[in-house]
């Protein structure tokens, strides 16, 4: 069973990020592992930058979710609330997953009046507020340099962070995705953050048991149908289909890494019939777990250790 995030923080968890940097430092820069206290649901009025060392997971950006794997790198505007959510088994912890810098792009933008080359990360920023997520080349040089980053002091470190911005404003169209929908724009009070992070919680704890609707709006005092609705509204995700990404993005990680059969996988991810696994395996994939596991490319490993160490 995924452990519980919540048992992790030692306060309830806030809607809003709080970001300081060093004072002798423009931008923040630290790596951490997974889970982490930090790693939830969270938005945060500075950018961020963010890398993907190891694992894999769904990024939840807005209303968009999507796969993501080691060499990810995403842009993450003001305002947009976002989590990297990994596949983990129970109590396995990944050293180092994430890079992450964190930056004021307005005062960034303040200093074209002087520096008139500044202008030019406007539309990279306007883009930026609703996501975007970066591959081949692009994201290849973006990890680079945000590892070279982590090393650098004083004028060479904001040298590799202008580098690093140029690098993601210059992308090729293929190499760079655009995460939320325009139409995404979220009420985000205190009080809906904190009841978004409750049912996260408690989807992520009884993922692969039998996680029901009624119990997660029963805890939070809503009728289910008003649960539903505020959960569309506030993540651009409805419950049971949020239930079902996150089901056979395990799935697909234990075809790939696993000998496990697709019977063992269906029971192991929380579904009780394999027709119905198969269904929505194939809704989600658009391949049968049978394609999925050969054209993955991945060498099994041995069911055992697949269970002993994730």
């Amino acid at each position: 069973m995924p452990i519980k995030r919540s048992a992790l923080l030692e306060h309830p968890p806030a809607e809003l990020e709080v970001i300081l940097p060093p004072p002798d430092q423009f931008f923040r820069w630290y790596e951490h592992g997974y889970p982490y206290p930090l790693a939830r649901w969270n938005h945060h009025p500075e950018f961020e930058i963010h890398l993907i060392r190891q694992g894999s997971g769904r990024l939840v950006a807005g209303d968009y979710i999507g796969a993501f794997g080691p060499g990810h790198v995403a842009l993450i505007g003001p305002g947009l609330p976002h989590d990297w959510i990994g596949d983990l088994a129970a109590g396995e912890y990944l050293p180092n997953r994430d890079v992450v810098l964190q930056f004021d792009g307005a005062a960034l933008l303040a200093l074209r009046n002087t520096f008139p080359e500044f202008g030019e990360l406007k539309t990279l920023f306007d883009l930026a507020r609703r996501g975007l997520e970066y591959s081949g080349d692009t994201a290849a040089q973006a990890a680079c340099l945000l590892e070279r980053i982590g090393a650098a002091q004083g004028l060479a470190r904001l040298a590799l962070l202008l580098q690093l911005l140029a690098t993601l404003a210059q992308a090729p169209s293929p190499e760079v995705h655009t995460l939320a929908s325009p139409c995404y724009a979220p009420s985000l009070d205190a009080r809906s953050a904190e009841r978004v992070h409750q049912a996260f919680d408690y989807l992520l704890a009884e993922l692969t048991a039998d996680p029901r609707l009624s119990v997660i709006a029963e805890r939070l005092g809503m009728s289910e149908p008003g649960f539903s609705r505020f959960f569309k509204r506030i993540t651009g995700h409805g419950f049971i289909d949020l239930m079902r990404k996150l089901r056979i993005q395990r799935a697909c990680r234990l075809l790939a890494q696993t000998e496990l059969s697709v019977t063992e996988i269906c029971f192991d991810v929380g579904y009780s019939n394999v027709s119905n696994f198969n269904r929505q395996f194939r809704c989600e994939m658009k391949q049968t777990p049978r394609e999925y596991r050969r054209g993955s490319g991945l060498a099994p490993i041995n069911p055992t250790q697949a269970h002993s160490s994730g």
